[in-house]
């Protein structure tokens, strides 16, 4: 029999086929099932222009057939066939896609379209097969034929008997090495995996022999094992259904099924959408955190499926990192793929449909925001730091977008509020938002600092997360509102004269507070913001000492400081003994100062420098 070469560079394509174009063998599977399911659709297409074609559906399906004895595995389909010259020219030519000349001379209709378009996807086989033999018999043909291949080396076309019309796939597979593992191809288990996996939403039924077990007849306690004929892949996909056929149950038993999570999906979405790029979308915010979000390990992304096959496990381009904990899946039948349908070939339609993802990810944020401010909460507490850390990467760039979307703990309604909803609550005299850091919401409401916003009945915003206060730097603003922290060295409230004369009164007394603590802090002053506390912490400039704490927790430790001002409450008794200590006891003025200060950095949640010598000088006081 004559071995005909393939065409097109075969012997060096076809090496590049074989181990360069796919990155898992697996793929072959998909690949092959794809075609499967390309020949009963030119069926359905002939269906529509020749009334000599009928199409009933029930008549048409895909079997996986595995002979464990044989070492093959077999792909049937009830598919057009192909005629002799097909044969050669549609597997004879690496890279002719019959698919594609078949789609190109029909119209699509119906939303029916074909999966394969570049004729290398048959070529796979070879990655797991020595030999590949493919029978088939056109429809409408009196006589079947044989392709069979071994390698690169060229093929062989010969008459075969086959009763109807349809193409099987023969593929003899290789002997295992040290490194793969082909038996794994001929395992039920694995080959019900890689259908679910790849080709689920196949619109025709993929059928397998199933082994099952039964009790024999007659007996209690004797089993027989069985085969049976399965469907083994869902075909209708979710979402593909009309929404009002859905119920809740019908989306929660699908995040499941996809084990997108352990939890209960917080809500869902459900996107049909036409226009430039058509696709639609089944999407899901889950109820918690998983457990290695905030890992190297996570990976972020979409399940990606070109008309029903999964083409991407993870399309991390599908989702902002704002919007990473987003789960789902995106179908689309306008996606330009590389000819191994594992990569996008460009990604102007995916840069479309991501935009249009991220908005619909926000309007459903909005309105549960709006109309289930419970779920809402729920969701932020677990999520919302990922918001704010959307705010603060790339320059702030996503900062107007999410803005909105930000929950803090309130002074005033105890509760988390919206920026929005501070704002509306500000009186006329107010120009800032205020807010106050620190570990948690019982730390911040005993810090000193926050005495006279309180006292002037000004609301003010809890950031008790490390990410908040730089977030909120990136924000700057919000409605024209400036953001002002009630550690910060100026708070844009109005001094009486009278204030800042007593402030000059004591300047040499803070003088010399400051050269005994030079190097620890930048400057002493009188504390405009305390009323019942003798002393705190406040910082000037960008970088405040909740971030500069957050900095100096990090792996690499930025060598960054806040400037650091102690102030100290000229109305308060411990006041009086300070200037006393100035006027007559040097020594005990610097014992004064040094205890203020350690007295600061424990309000502030600060270190110790010396526990010891701090140990020492408060029993000096009280001996």
């Amino acid at each position: 029999m004559t071995v005909k070469p393939f065409q097109a560079e075969a012997r060096r394509l076809l090496d590049l086929m074989i181990n360069s174009i796919y990155t898992h063998k697996e793929i072959f599977l998909r690949e092959l099932i794809s075609n499967a399911s390309d020949a009963i659709d030119k069926i359905y297409y002939k269906a529509l222009t020749d009334e000599t074609v009928s199409f009933n559906k029930d008549d048409y399906y895909i079997r996986i057939i595995p002979d464990r004895r044989q070492r093959t595995l077999t792909i049937r389909d009830t598919g057009i066939g192909m005629t002799k010259e097909e044969l050669g020219t549609d597997l004879g030519v690496i890279a002719r896609s019959g698919s594609l000349a078949f789609k190109q001379a029909h119209e699509s209709r119906d939303g029916y379209d074909l999966i394969g378009q570049f004729g290398v996807g048959f070529y796979s086989a070879f990655m797991v097969a020595d030999v590949v033999t493919v029978i088939s018999r056109a429809l409408n043909s009196g006589q079947a034929y044989k392709w069979e291949a071994r390698g690169a080396e060229g093929y062989t076309i010969e008459p075969c008997e086959k009763e109807k019309a349809g193409t099987e796939i023969i593929l003899k597979l290789k002997e295992n090495t040290e490194d793969e593992r082909y038996d794994e191809f001929l395992e039920e288990y694995r080959l019900r995996e890689l259908i679910k996996k790849y080709s689920d939403f196949i619109r025709y039924p993929i059928i397998m022999k199933i082994s099952k077990t039964r009790k024999k007849a007659g007996s209690d306690n004797e089993y027989e094992t069985y085969e049976e004929d399965e469907v083994i892949n869902s075909m209708v996909p979710i979402w593909k259904k009309n929404k009002n056929e859905l119920t809740a149950a019908d989306y929660e038993n699908f995040y499941a099924e996809k084990r997108y999570g352990f939890d209960k999906p917080l809500t869902h979405l459900h996107i049909s959408a036409e226009g430039t790029v058509s696709y639609k979308a089944i999407l899901y915010i889950p109820e918690r955190i998983p457990f290695d979000y905030y890992t190297r390990e996570y990976e972020k992304g979409l399940e990606l499926y070109a008309n029903g096959v999964l083409v991407m496990n993870k399309c991390a381009d599908l989702l902002p990192d704002c919007f990473s904990f987003v789960k789902g899946l995106v179908d689309s039948e306008d996606l330009s793929l590389n000819i191994s349908r594992e990569m996008l070939q460009h990604d102007r339609q995916l840069k479309v449909i991501a935009k249009n993802i991220k908005n619909k990810i926000k309007s459903e944020l909005e309105n549960m925001l709006r109309t289930d401010r419970e779920k809402y909460e729920t969701f932020f507490r677990q999520f919302g730091r990922q918001l704010k850390y959307g705010i603060y990467s790339d320059f702030g760039r996503e900062r107007e977008f999410l803005q909105d979307l930000l929950l803090f703990y309130s002074s005033t309604e105890k509760k988390l509020v919206t920026l929005a909803e501070y704002v509306t609550r500000m009186p006329a005299e107010q120009k800032y938002i205020y807010y106050a850091a620190g570990p948690s919401v019982e730390r911040i409401e005993k810090l000193p600092q926050t005495e006279l916003v309180a006292d002037r009945g000004f609301e003010i915003l809890y950031f008790t997360e490390d990410i908040d206060e730089f977030a909120i730097r990136m924000l700057g603003a919000y409605k024209e509102k400036e953001f002002r922290s009630v550690a910060g060295g100026d708070l844009g409230l109005p001094e009486s004269e009278d204030r800042q004369e007593e402030e000059k009164s004591h300047a040499a007394l803070f003088k010399e507070m400051a050269e005994i603590l030079e190097g620890k802090v930048n400057e002493v002053r009188a504390s405009r913001r305390l009323k019942n506390h003798p002393v705190c912490l406040a910082s000037e400039g960008e970088l405040t000492i909740e971030m500069e704490k957050v900095l100096s927790a990090m792996p690499n430790r930025p060598d960054l400081k806040a400037e650091r001002i102690l102030e100290v409450n000229t109305n308060h008794p411990v006041f009086a003994a300070l200037g006393q200590a100035f006027a007559n006891d040097t020594e005990k003025f610097r014992l004064y100062t040094e205890l203020l200060y350690n007295q600061a950095l424990l309000i502030e949640g600060l270190s110790v420098e010396d526990p010891l010598a701090l140990s020492e000088k408060i029993c000096r006081i009280m001996v």
